[in-house]
């Protein structure tokens, strides 16, 4: 039985019941049934169930705007004027991804025989969902998999299940096949038995890079193929020639987004020693005017961490740094768990708050002094997820953002991104793409037929006379 709590207020929501393991075993079993009807259906079938899916979703903003908020914290304008009509954006890109003929080709490759590539669905999915965006991250697991032709067993965290719970009710409704789109609750033991169950086929996770090595030990057993989408401690690189402000504004607002709760958050920033002191002043301004408070509130900018838990080990890092601290670096007093945005300056590269994911809005700033060692900084850490490069000069950003060992880089802003762009990363990150073509086909895989059309008495011109 697990409880869930309002981050904003500490108080109790309701308890909701773990998944029996057994319960874990039928989801999957039921899911399988689903996929063999849903994996025969013609794409354009597919893709109506998904676009009305994503119009329920909509629809339905009051109800799960609540849920999310509640749950996560989160504040409610973000929430439902953001988040919400970008997860329905995803679920109609992939309604139209369905459709398309991408991987797949018929041609003469050997003579007298005819190749037909074609792109199948894997099966059964087993995806484990974050608590930090818990209907969008659903949304990445469950659109590119059902676009593809399989079926879903999905369990969100334990702190956040409400928008997921609703959101497989919704694609019911939507007209998908009974059982095709399947929630499990609970924690860690649940989780394990998902990805080890013999009927799932591939397993999908976004967590952290501890979640996401248990997992590949787990999946490793039946050779599931496995997508991992983990931590980041992303970089921002400000050069001297950079607009200050501008830069205060995107790093503050890439640092503070959903409370630091994000892999993609700018985390750390190296700016050029001749601009240091006045740039990590314009963040320092910045920061400071980023509004904490109640979600419901729309002038809020961020709201509460998750638990008290996670705002005691945002502040252990902080405490442990030994460094300077700017502003923030304290929980704020009273009901919630809310921390204040931070900046931290004058740590060590090699320490815990440089190289570790802190996941909350505390940002570190250190100088450097050239493009090579901005770079060497950047890409010290066993993450590889994001980063962004401030400069006016487009060379100079081109020619950084090429040696940058990430996912993505974003050029004079940080975080925007897009239905139609992968999103995933390299080293501790993770590998494997959400978002984008590039996700509907990590969820399939090709299938060659060779059909030989020779005549019967014609030779094989590749075999000896």
């Amino acid at each position: 039985m697990g409880k869930l709590i309002n981050p904003a207020t500490g108080e109790l929501l309701r308890e909701v019941s773990d998944t029996p393991l057994d319960g874990v075993a039928a989801a999957v079993r039921r899911a399988r049934a689903a996929f063999e009807e849903w994996s025969g259906a013609t794409p354009a079938e597919r893709a109506k169930v998904m676009l009305r899916f994503a119009d329920l979703l909509e629809e339905d903003a009051e109800e799960l705007t609540r849920l999310e908020v509640t749950e996560t914290g989160k504040p409610a304008t973000v929430f439902r004027d953001g988040e919400l009509p970008f997860a329905a954006d995803n679920l109609r890109f992939f309604a139209g991804a369905a459709r398309s003929l991408d991987g797949t080709g018929a041609g003469v490759l050997s003579s007298g025989y005819t190749s037909v590539l074609v792109r199948r669905p894997v099966g059964v999915v087993g995806s484990i969902a974050p608590w930090n965006f818990p209907l969008v991250m659903a949304v990445w697991k469950v659109g590119p998999a059902l676009a593809a032709g399989n079926a879903v067993v999905i369990k969100p965290a334990p702190q956040t299940p409400g928008t997921t719970l609703r959101m497989a009710e919704l694609f019911a409704r939507a007209g998908a096949p009974e059982g095709l789109l399947q929630v499990v609750l609970g924690d860690a033991e649940v989780g394990e038995a998902l990805v080890g169950d013999p009927g799932v086929d591939m397993v999908s996770v976004t967590g952290s890079t501890a979640t996401g090595r248990a997992v590949m030990r787990g999946a490793a057993g039946s050779l599931k193929r496995v997508h991992l989408e983990l931590g980041g401690k992303a970089p921002a690189l400000v050069f001297g020639d950079a607009d200050l402000a501008e830069m205060a504004r995107g790093v503050a607002m890439g640092a503070t987004y959903n409370t630091g709760q994000d892999c993609t958050a700018a985390t750390r920033v190296y700016i050029s020693r001749e601009v240091y002191g006045e740039a990590v002043e314009a963040l320092r301004a910045t920061l400071e005017q980023v509004k904490v408070g109640d979600p419901w509130d729309p002038a809020t900018d961020i709201g509460p961490l998750i638990s008290a838990g996670h705002r005691d080990r945002v502040h252990g890092f902080v405490e442990r740094s030994g460094a300077s601290v700017l502003c923030g670096g304290a929980p704020r007093s009273g009901p919630g768990f809310y921390y204040p945005p931070t900046l931290i300056a004058d740590a060590r590269q090699d320490s815990e708050i440089v190289q570790g994911e802190l996941f909350g809005p505390v940002l570190v700033a250190l100088p450097f002094d050239g493009e090579d060692e901005a770079v060497r900084l950047a890409n010290d850490t066993p993450y590889g997820l994001a980063s962004s490069v401030w400069s006016t000069d487009v060379a100079r950003a081109l020619r950084v953002s090429h040696r940058l060992d990430v996912g993505v880089t974003w050029v004079n802003d940080h975080l925007p991104i897009a239905s139609e762009a992968p999103h995933g990363g390299v080293k501790g990150s993770g590998f494997g793409k959400d978002m984008s073509q590039e996700a509907v086909q990590e969820y399939s895989v090709t299938r060659h037929l060779m059909i030989k059309h020779q005549a019967p008495e014609a030779r094989d011109s590749f075999r000896p006379a």
